[in-house]
């Protein structure tokens, strides 16, 4: 259609120039003569949407009607997968956190000792079977102690204790143990069964006599070591094979006697290198075992060591019947079977022997065991305290 040429305004002004044009009827006149068509609604219009509803419903709906028992019984299998997958997961992790677990037991053990659940840290009897106990004396790195450290050395040849202690010191491990290098010794060692001692043959070059400390330490260890491992009761030195040895804190010296040393109490040392004690002697002797246990109840701070009693071990009192030490404890104590308990009862067990009794025993136990000990009877003192294994 061709565009109109008048504008807007053009037409308003012709149309207000056409004349008027005037109804003159009534309205309700023309109402009247309206047609009025009343129209029925369909019928059928209103099933027929609702049937279309329900198709288009129904159409909708069976896809997932029939994927449905195959999707739930997939999603089951998905969810039984995960939960098992779960499960492994969990007993993999568990196996890991127990195989960590039982790593990181062992290196809080001591290098070589028996690994079990809870440690007998000394040797006693019917451990030994045919082997010989042997023990050595090895200084603290601050050299203010002596720590006894004892090993069980089988021998089919029958040597004696002095060749067996000769050809195993160089297998001591002080610095992984957390104390001073001081074996092998730099002298030779020979049995004198003739006089009952030992001889010690030094180099000219030696140098166990640079200061009161070394040869202090150095005559100390040996009168240990032999004391330890034998009843002789002499040390006879010589140098490049002449008789003597000059020292200069002891002058020149010939022989030394051998002391058995007893009464002292066990305390514990803690090294740098081991969470389970070193159990050691107190430098102090005691008239009697009740003053030691007294002092076993108290830290020794001078000399770095800690009580061996408290907190594991609360003793009230203690008495000796014939070779036996009779052990109360305080009418509140509460025992645990655990590795600090079973420490503390084997520096009671040193202790005892030390003042030359043979059997242990506690009359009011709260627990029947710990680790290996049976509260119940008496108990033996051990052999040797600290063991290592060396071979």
């Amino acid at each position: 259609m061709k565009k109109s040429e008048w504008s807007d305004k053009q037409l308003e002004e012709l149309l207000r120039q056409m004349p008027k044009i005037q109804d003159d009827r009534n309205s309700r006149d023309i109402y009247r003569n309206l047609p009025i068509r009343k129209t029925k609604p369909k019928q059928w219009l209103v099933p027929g949407l609702a049937t279309v509803a329900a198709l288009l419903i129904f159409f909708i709906l069976i896809p997932k009607l029939m994927v449905g028992p195959q999707y739930s019984e997939d999603n089951a299998s998905q969810e039984k997968s995960s939960v098992e997958r779960d499960i492994q997961t969990a007993d993999k992790n568990s196996t890991i956190a127990l195989k960590k677990d039982d790593t990181s037991s062992k290196a809080r053990t001591f290098s070589g000792a028996d690994k079990t659940q809870t440690l007998k840290t000394a040797i006693y009897d019917g451990e030994v079977g045919k082997g010989k106990v042997l023990t050595y004396w090895i200084p603290d790195p601050q050299i203010q102690i002596l720590v006894p450290v004892s090993t069980i050395i089988n021998d089919s040849n029958e040597r004696t204790w002095l060749e067996l202690f000769n050809e195993n010191m160089v297998n001591l491990k002080e610095q992984e143990w957390g104390l001073s290098e001081f074996y092998p010794l730099n002298a030779s060692l020979k049995l004198d069964n003739k006089n009952k001692s030992i001889k010690v043959d030094l180099p000219l070059n030696h140098q166990y006599g640079q200061g009161s400390a070394t040869e202090t330490n150095f005559i100390n260890i040996l009168q240990k070591d032999i004391s330890s491992n034998s009843d002789l009761k002499k040390i006879r030195f010589s140098t490049n094979g002449e008789p003597g040895i000059e020292l200069g804190n002891y002058g020149h010296q010939e022989e030394v006697s051998i002391q058995q040393q007893k009464n002292h109490a066990f305390f514990f040392y803690y090294s740098d290198s081991n969470e389970i004690p070193f159990l050691v002697p107190s430098i102090e002797k005691y008239k009697d075992i009740k003053m030691a246990v007294e002092d076993m109840k108290k830290d020794q701070p001078t000399l770095g060591l800690k009580s061996s009693l408290l907190p594991a071990l609360p003793i009230d009192e203690v008495s000796i019947k014939e070779k036996t030490l009779i052990v109360s404890l305080k009418e509140d104590a509460s025992l645990q079977d655990d590795q600090p308990t079973i420490n503390a009862y084997e520096s009671l067990l040193l202790t005892a022997k030390e003042f030359g009794l043979e059997k242990v025993f506690i009359t009011n136990p709260p627990i029947k065991n710990i680790g290996p000990f049976d509260l119940s009877k008496e108990n033996k003192v051990p052999l040797a305290p600290n063991q290592r294994k060396l071979q």
